[in-house]
């Protein structure tokens, strides 16, 4: 009979449709029941309302096993980073934030000192120069006697090196002398400055010398035909010689001092429309293409011929160490030539993009391989070239006749000079080529460029007859108030 028993309590062990009377209560019964006995209370007159509504809200813990409550691991290193922040810091960042909308209300200014006092005391600094974000610590200052190249960017001293001074480039002229008769001849050169600080100007059949220190004009000398003309003037290293080409195919040699002509030298078959000294030896180029060199030392003054333009050389000028000879022609070709006493006298370079005539022609004086050179009205182009290989390193479109150039030595720069269709004087920075100034004024094509000995002025005279002296390139120029509208005119002659 024990047996039958112990089978019948097994079964009913293994039901699971059998209620489980030891068990715990389940959740939702615990659930229903506490919502009843919410229900009930408050309908209670007697029941207070506090307590009503301590009972409606949620156990704030959790029941678990052994009656223990499971709570949030405070170590270090969880599942989360939870910063740690300054209450007050927090609340005076908001404050500052929010005072920023707020429209500025006028005080007196009696309070002010009290309000900052209150500040100290409550906050332990004045809330009007808190900062949200604050580094703290000053910049480090080098050490004493201590130099860097690259100029620390910690030194809170100010280096004399970002103090510039600004340079002013006036676009009036600093003196017009009058050039009547000038000829107006693209393919003549005749302006030229001399180390004496004397500007020598062929107008037509006379060449007159202006004293730019003193301001006395000399009339040197005059062409003993009026149908003839001069062509060329070019002063000798040491500014003591002038030259003269004529259109009767003669090189004139003069003694500025004691205004005396030293000797003729014949030889062209053409007008002699360039020249160019280098120490004791003349170069002197003609329409018919032929370069000749003359020895002023000697009766017998011509030594060699330089025979590669087809046509009229226009332009002529010797490198600066004296080792080469650039010449321009209408044939729009630019030969570099060498210093040479030999039999062979060919051309060390033909350089043949220019599409215009090359009259524009010059020496770089810190750069002594480097030449620039301008094209005419079918080229308009400014090329840098190197005398060593032959290579043009750049080329500019100056949209503009190029009729001279000079370099300025004070800034490293390039001037230039321009016919049809801007007849204007331009200041080119070197070697970029970017544009630094314009100089307008004249209203006629320009057709030379010269440089004063100190270099501070250029000197362009235009078909206008006029001769306009820009103080451009003065050193350490400062800043000028602009000029008044009269400008000192001076006739040349």
């Amino acid at each position: 009979m024990s047996h039958f028993g112990f089978e019948n309590d097994v079964h009913n062990v293994l039901r699971l449709d059998m209620p489980i009377t030891n068990a715990p209560m389940a959740r939702w019964q615990r659930k229903a029941s506490t919502s009843n006995s919410t229900n009930t209370n408050s309908l209670s007159p007697n029941r207070n309302v506090n307590s009503s509504v301590s009972l409606s809200k949620t156990p704030s813990k959790t029941p678990g096993k052994n009656g223990k409550t499971q709570n949030t691991p405070s170590k270090a290193g969880g599942d989360r980073f939870i910063p740690t922040r300054n209450n007050k810091q927090l609340d005076v960042a908001s404050f500052l934030i929010s005072k920023e909308n707020e429209p500025v209300e006028e005080t007196a200014s009696s309070t002010a000192p009290n309000q900052k006092a209150w500040s100290v005391t409550l906050n332990g600094y004045d809330i009007e120069e808190a900062k949200i974000l604050h580094l703290g610590g000053k910049p480090q200052n080098a050490p004493e006697g201590y130099q860097n190249n690259l100029k620390v960017l910690y030194s809170q001293v100010s280096t004399p090196v970002s103090i510039k001074k600004s340079r002013y480039i006036s676009s009036v002229p600093e003196r017009i002398l009058d050039a009547p008769d000038i000829k107006n001849d693209f393919y003549l050169n005749l302006m030229d400055w001399g180390r004496q600080n004397l500007l020598a100007v062929g107008l037509t059949s006379h060449v007159y010398l202006w004293d730019a220190g003193a301001g006395d004009i000399v009339l040197l000398k005059k062409m003993e035909d009026d149908s003839e003309y001069i062509c060329s003037v070019s002063w000798s290293k040491d500014g003591n010689f002038l030259a003269i080409g004529t259109s009767d195919c003669k090189v004139e040699l003069w003694d500025v001092q004691y205004q005396k002509r030293l000797r003729s030298m014949d030889g062209h078959l053409a007008r002699v429309s360039c020249l160019c000294w280098n120490d004791h030896i003349l170069s002197s180029g003609s329409r018919s293409g032929l370069i000749h060199q003359h020895d002023v030392r000697l009766a017998d003054h011509h030594i060699f011929t330089f025979g590669g333009h087809t046509q009229e050389v226009c332009g002529l000028t010797w490198s600066p160490d004296g080792k080469y000879l650039a010449s321009g022609g209408n044939d729009n070709m630019v030969y570099i030539w060498p210093v040479t006493t030999g039999s062979e006298y060919q051309a060390i370079h033909a350089l043949n993009e220019h599409q215009g005539a090359v009259k524009a022609l010059a020496w770089c004086p810190w750069q002594p391989n480097i030449l620039a050179s301008g094209g005419g009205t079918s080229d308009r182009h400014i090329r840098i070239w190197n005398a060593n290989s032959g290579s043009c390193i750049s080329a500019l479109d100056t949209c503009s006749q190029v009729s001279s150039l000079v370099f300025a030595p004070n800034y490293k720069e390039l001037v230039s000079g321009h016919g049809f269709a801007h007849d204007k004087v331009i200041i080119w920075k070197y070697p970029s080529l970017s544009k630094v100034a314009e100089l307008e004024g004249h209203e006629d094509r320009v057709l030379n460029l010269a440089l004063s000995p100190d270099g501070s002025i250029v000197a362009s005279v235009a078909a206008d007859e006029t001769i306009r002296l820009w103080k451009s390139f003065e050193k350490d120029a400062v800043k000028k108030p602009k000029p008044t509208s009269s400008i000192i005119q001076q006739h040349i002659r």
